[in-house]
């Protein structure tokens, strides 16, 4: 019932008696599914930074909607929402720039004029999110932010696949104090001393170190001694693979397993750092693909166990040699690689995978054959061919930017070089391999600092050869983008503290 609509009496006992029916009757196959969230009423709102890692949602599910601190599309998405810019603290996080945008006077105002039943959604929130939102009188459609966060521990994601029964890489868990302390505890784990350090928290590269000597410890000292339990990894020769599930009470959903761009320098500073992924049916032997679902499968039966539910993301380390499996991280949330699952194509078969997620927290009745649809998800023929990467400022440098593509489809012309076509704010608007679909995140007057996100570029077909390093075809993209990003010097009076590198991704 749109807000602001009272029923009297008369009519409410002249209504269709299936009414209440229809609310509590059980959903029992995927186009019930679907219906029901084609006419939801209750408005659901994904709060972030940008809208990317959902994107396309609101074309599934009725009332869901995008509030957002950056506007990639200037005031073109029809449900997305940016508020007029506000003075504030420094953003820390993506949890601080949440926690402004439920202060802010509009946003309060667009929240209360739509009215309804409040459902919030975050890529990343912390307790104080959760007592905002209560304030508010929503619900936050995922398990605690304390749960989250102790799961989010690479800890404590060892310790959950050990008891799964999913291998991580041979590791042993250990206060760091100095290198000869280093290779004292590996010796004694015979883990050798060609090593892969995590800290317990932090993504895309920020906190994995490579050391192979004093000198590369020394490099990374200040990251790693005083830093509490780190997880020390034996270095195997692999290839990172992704792939993202959701919990439900009739079990573990298994999405796609996905290639994943990593450490490439021109797209990320960081070494190690996350970049992008490829989702094609080929990545990877049937045999890895098959084993990868299993383990997968198992482990989001361990974290039902552990209480949580819902979306989650694990990467894998595949050993080149022999094919082995091994668990890198896992992610109580959804991630940078989420666009890509909700777009594949079984997903306009099915439904997306995050649809599970809402209506896992809806409370609404619902049966599902877990085990056939993940079957059918497993087909190669319902995996299209997608490649997605994410462009940052590789240089040491730091300028104000003056321009940055817009978003939109770009094409590529026989010579190499890229143009804008037109406006649009969704990937499918992607014909064929010489077009793009780019995202921009990086606005006109940002600071353009070093690890600072440009923007999402997303193709159909491969970015990277059968080799595993960027093919001609993504070089020369990456290169068209950020021929298009200028930037001016800052004054003076502005070097300084604004110049810091902040300690998160906005992805």
């Amino acid at each position: 019932m749109p807000h602001g609509f009272k029923i009297n009496k008369a009519e409410k006992a002249n209504a269709p008696k299936g009414r209440d029916h229809m609310s509590t009757a059980q959903l029992k196959n995927i186009s019930e599914i679907r219906r029901h969230f084609h006419r939801n009423e209750d408005p659901i709102y994904f709060i972030s930074a940008t809208n990317f890692n959902l994107l396309g949602l609101d074309e599934w599910c009725k009332n869901f909607k995008y509030i957002c601190y950056i506007d990639c599309y200037d005031g073109k998405h029809p449900n997305t929402f940016v508020p007029s810019e506000q003075p504030h603290a420094e953003f820390q996080s993506i949890e601080d720039i949440n926690n402004y945008l439920l202060q802010h006077k509009e946003v309060i105002d667009l929240i209360k004029r739509r009215g309804g039943k409040l459902k919030f959604v975050f890529l990343m929130f912390d307790q104080e999110t959760e007592r905002l939102s209560k304030e508010l009188g929503a619900e936050v459609w995922f398990p605690k932010a304390k749960l989250r966060q102790s799961m989010d521990n690479k800890i404590e994601t060892v310790r959950i696949g050990n008891k799964a029964g999913v291998p991580s890489v041979p590791n042993t868990l250990s206060v760091v104090k100095d290198y000869d302390h280093l290779r004292e505890v590996c010796e004694k784990a015979d883990l050798g001393h060609d090593l892969v350090l995590q800290s317990a928290y932090g993504d895309s590269g920020h906190t994995t170190f490579f050391i192979k000597s004093e000198a590369d410890f020394r490099r990374h000292e200040h990251e790693i001694v005083g830093e509490g339990e780190i997880k020390i990894m034996k270095r195997i020769d692999c290839r990172g693979a992704a792939i993202e599930g959701c919990a439900t009470k009739e079990g573990t959903i298994v999405g796609p397993l996905m290639t994943e761009l990593v450490g490439f320098k021109e797209l990320t500073p960081y070494r190690g750092g996350w970049c992008g992924n490829e989702i094609f049916s080929t990545a990877f032997p049937p045999k890895v693909r098959q084993k990868s679902r299993e383990l997968t499968f198992k482990f989001g039966e361990q974290l039902r166990k552990e209480g949580y539910r819902g979306y989650f993301e694990l990467d894998f380390l595949i050993d080149k040699k022999t094919g082995d499996i091994w668990l890198g991280e896992l992610n109580p949330r959804i991630t940078g690689c989420s666009s890509m699952t909700n777009h594949a194509a079984f997903a306009h078969a099915d439904a997306p995978l995050f649809l599970f997620h809402l209506l896992e927290f809806s409370k609404k009745k619902f049966s599902l054959d877990v085990d056939e649809l993940n079957a059918r998800w497993a087909d190669p023929k319902m995996i299209d061919s997608w490649s997605q990467m994410v462009i940052k400022h590789t240089d040491d440098t730091v300028d104000i930017a003056q321009t940055v593509p817009e978003t939109g489809i770009y094409r590529m012309k026989e010579d190499g070089s890229i143009e804008y076509n037109r406006f649009d704010y969704h990937r499918r608007a992607v014909e064929n391999e010489n077009e793009a679909f780019f995202l921009r995140i990086l606005q006109p007057g940002d600071y353009r600092y070093e690890g600072a996100d440009i923007g999402i570029l997303v193709t159909r077909g491969r970015s990277m050869t059968n080799g595993f390093k960027l093919n001609e075809r993504g070089k020369r993209w990456i290169h068209g983008i950020k021929q298009g990003v200028t930037g001016r010097p800052m004054p003076q009076a502005e070097a300084g503290p604004a110049l810091a590198d902040p300690a998160f991704k906005m992805l």
